[in-house]
């Protein structure tokens, strides 16, 4: 039986993560497992609360917000598991979820990642992911196969390969990161996921989807829906990932399209929408691919006052 280590970060969300915690105790029957949750630098250190209701649990704790990517990146260097399952702390564990996403990697030594198909939480028989389709490099635009589809049983049986895992809820065996490495942390958040998947890709591993397993997701409990730092990393990263992953060529046509269609659009429905402070906050983000290398340490943005 291979062992599995599930890590999930917090961040300024106790209560959230502690319901993550009860329905992992309450559905899961895997028994070679580990749980490590990793506190992002929240105001109030969740850490006596966590070991008072789940001593077996492994705390960590940064002094600092690391970002999605730096706090997962943390639980996995402390993990001893031979799979990694990492979930975000606002999901909800459903029952045989671990044992059916190890089974498709103890079975397919092709796979390097596995998603489980994931069901919004407020709404569970809406879909939110059932896959990916690729990036396309040209608009870096992919889509959530399933998403907003209602759940009639479509997805029960598929079982095979994606183009990426999803970020929320995906299962990596410690050999694929070996080999493709661990999520660069300068995206801090959104697109580092993606980015993983691309070098898993590329070290030879496939990305599988399992429908019949899944969770479901709060989504956006700890940025909100709509955020100075969600839309500055999402307009940053997504340039970012381009630069990082596309052809040449790719590049060329994609850094037209968004100066000359998604910076007006997106300005557009900033005004619309009432949100003029988000069109700073855009230009900015172009700003930062400007002047900044793509390891580039400084996110560019303070984190305090986003």
């Amino acid at each position: 039986m291979k062992k599995v280590s599930i890590v999930t970060v917090n961040f300024n969300q106790a209560g959230v993560t502690l319901e993550l915690l009860q329905s992992i105790q309450q559905t899961n029957t895997y028994t070679d497992i580990e749980i490590i949750v990793v506190d992002n630098g929240s105001r109030e250190n969740p850490g006596q609360a966590i070991a008072r209701q789940y001593p077996h649990v492994k705390f960590i704790r940064s002094e600092h917000n690391l970002g999605f990517a730096g706090g997962n990146n943390l639980g996995i260097n402390a993990a001893t598991g031979d799979y990694f399952f990492l979930v975000n702390n606002d999901t909800e564990f459903t029952s045989g979820l671990i044992q059916k996403l190890v089974d498709v990697l103890d079975m397919h030594p092709e796979v390097g990642a596995v998603s489980p198909r994931i069901n919004y939480f407020n709404d569970k028989t809406l879909i939110q992911y059932a896959g990916f389709t690729r990036v396309n490099f040209y608009t870096c635009r992919n889509y959530a196969v399933g998403k907003f589809k209602r759940d009639e049983g479509q997805f029960d049986e598929v079982c095979g390969p994606t183009a990426y895992a999803h970020g929320a809820a995906m299962m990596v065996k410690r050999d694929a990161t070996a080999k493709a490495g661990l999520m660069f942390e300068n995206y801090f958040l959104y697109f580092e996921e993606i980015d993983w998947c691309e070098r898993i890709l590329r070290a030879g591993f496939q990305i599988w989807m399992r429908g019949d397993a899944v969770i479901y997701h709060k989504e956006s409990v700890s940025v909100g829906k709509k955020s100075v730092i969600k839309e500055y990393f999402m307009n940053r990263n997504r340039i970012l990932f381009t630069r990082r992953n596309a052809p040449l060529p790719a590049k060329l046509v994609f850094y037209i399209y968004f100066m000359l269609m998604v910076v007006p659009r997106n300005i557009i429905s900033y005004i619309k929408a009432g949100d003029k402070q988000f069109i700073s906050v855009l230009f900015k983000a172009i700003g930062w691919n400007l002047t900044h290398r793509r390891n580039s340490a400084d996110l560019g943005i303070t984190l305090k006052t986003a």
